[in-house]
């Protein structure tokens, strides 16, 4: 399980979802507070979704079709999340407390490529599987 690639992309992706949340802050309000995804409930739910279907996914690693579906499933929960944040982003300043951008609104981006990877990875799993059946 852990000496394929697509379980190390996973895995950082799990970890990118579930540790830099805490670490890397999203904005700055108006006020000058840095506001962390822990302070925003919506997307404190959409990360640890995101982690949690990561971590399903590393260990149904005897159903490859699944473990694909959930990586799929992963890419369109972040995408999701990179929505609320452009709408976020958006807005206007009048009707925003966004004051400035913080690092952790491009979280979701990584987590996206690392997820891509790993599909392609298990990708290329089942398509090595198929062509040994073919063969026998």
């Amino acid at each position: 399980m852990i000496q394929r690639i697509q379980t190390v992309y996973l895995l950082l992706s799990a970890a990118v979802s579930a540790g830099l949340i805490f670490i890397l802050h999203l904005w700055t309000n108006s006020q000058d507070v840095s506001v962390y995804v822990k302070d925003e409930y919506l997307y404190l739910g959409l990360f640890l979704g995101s982690a949690l279907l990561s971590l399903i996914s590393i260990f149904s690693f005897k159903n490859r079709k699944f473990q694909f579906v959930l990586g799929r499933l992963n890419i369109i929960l972040n995408f999701i999340l990179l929505g609320f944040f452009v709408y976020q982003l958006l807005m206007p300043p009048g009707e925003s407390n966004i004051s400035e951008k913080g690092v952790g609104i491009f979280i979701p981006i990584l987590s996206i490529v690392l997820l891509v990877l790993a599909n392609k990875a298990i990708k290329k799993d089942e398509d090595l599987v198929k062509s040994v059946d073919r063969l026998r």
